[in-house]
């Protein structure tokens, strides 16, 4: 059985907490807005104030009051992982939902079910909890959707995207995070016309489904406002899409077809420009318009090679963009930085990457 260890470091006496209840922060920025935050790691590196071990997986933790949520992956006695991580096979096992008390680590509650795993890299679970209003929705690696108590980890209601939407297993898994607005929980499910279903958070009940597509990919659902209105953002592997997040009504498309179904990192919105960024086939920045939902192409990668590249070739790892320029992870471990108004490349270096060098991915 594979097992990780999750780690709470001490970085300043002068931290002030700030929440993290889901994909990407707060605001969905990935920005962490605590005070006094320390710019150099003290000799020796931070202060670890506790360590829990834990199963696979490639959840994040989400932080909410006073309690950490993350999900992991127990294999079942008597199976394992393949050792090719490509390989697909059929792994019994369970997932489970972890609730930790973010002073100690101590458990404070778990929920864990069945769930047997048919994906490559099929260590754990992808996606990140999403925490609010005294409540908890996770989604796993094979499509099940459970929203629970926050307090005692108790199954208010659940889904199961094969199973009652059609959807098929992807390669890699059920990877797109959940987003939550307002009323609506916003997931990456799959199936015909359900690239995207949207519940009631409360109760579970299907508010909306839209779109048809081979697959539905991984990048999470995401929500701007441009054009006077709030866009819901929706990449799989055919187009990039604009939805009314209240019907799932589309207000405009963009073909785009992605190799191996690799839409992954997060689209990343600055001003009025849009970007996404593929592993395979490059960047592309859209403009949106002022006046209404709509967008057109400012600049596309013409690299469709992982290696001889020219923009931004960034899968898993989300850019970030300051300034008018993009900095992000390019798809050998090359830290780069572009103009973000014309993608052209002011610099790369291997200077963060640490190990092997280049490294895939």
């Amino acid at each position: 059985m594979r097992s990780a260890f999750f780690i709470l470091l001490l970085l300043s006496v002068m931290l002030r907490a700030d929440d993290w209840p889901h994909w990407l922060g707060s605001q969905g920025d990935s920005v962490w807005r605590e005070s006094g935050i320390i710019d150099t790691f003290p000799a020796g590196g931070p202060k670890v104030l506790w360590r829990v071990k834990i199963g696979g997986g490639y959840t994040g933790p989400a932080v909410a009051e006073g309690r950490v949520y993350l999900m992991d992956r127990q294999v079942a006695e008597k199976s394992s992982v393949p050792g090719n991580a490509f390989a697909r096979g059929i792994i019994p096992g369970t997932e489970r939902v972890l609730c930790l008390d973010a002073k100690s680590g101590a458990l404070v509650w778990e929920h864990r079910y069945e769930c047997t795993y048919t994906m490559s890299y099929s260590t754990g679970p992808r996606c990140t909890p999403v925490v609010s209003g005294g409540k908890v929705w996770t989604l796993g690696a094979e499509g099940n959707l459970l929203c629970l108590d926050a307090a005692n980890g108790k199954v208010l209601w659940s889904h199961d995207f094969k199973a009652e939407y059609g959807a098929k297993t992807p390669m890699w898994g059920f990877a797109g995070h959940p987003l939550l607005d307002g009323q609506r929980l916003i997931c990456l499910c799959g199936g015909p016309g359900s690239v995207a279903v949207a519940f009631d958070k409360d109760i579970g009940k299907e508010i909306w489904r839209a779109l048809d597509a081979r697959e539905p990919g991984y990048c999470p659902p995401t929500m701007i406002e441009a054009g006077g209105s709030k866009q819901l953002i929706l990449w799989h592997p055919q187009a990039v899409n604009s939805l009314d997040p209240a019907t799932g009504k589309v207000l405009w498309s963009y073909p785009w077809e992605v190799r191996f179904g690799l839409t992954v990192a997060t689209p990343r919105l600055a001003g009025d420009m849009l970007l996404f960024s593929s592993f395979y086939t490059s960047s592309k920045c859209f403009k949106l318009d002022a006046a209404k939902p709509a967008a057109s192409l400012q600049w596309e990668g013409k690299s469709f090679s992982e290696k001889n590249t020219d923009t931004l070739h960034s899968l898993i790892s989300t850019p970030f963009i300051e300034n008018g320029h993009i900095y992000g992870v390019c798809s050998y471990g090359q830290l780069r930085c572009l103009k973000l108004d014309t993608g052209e490349r002011l610099w790369e270096t291997f200077a963060a990457t640490t190990g092997e060098k280049p490294v895939r991915w």
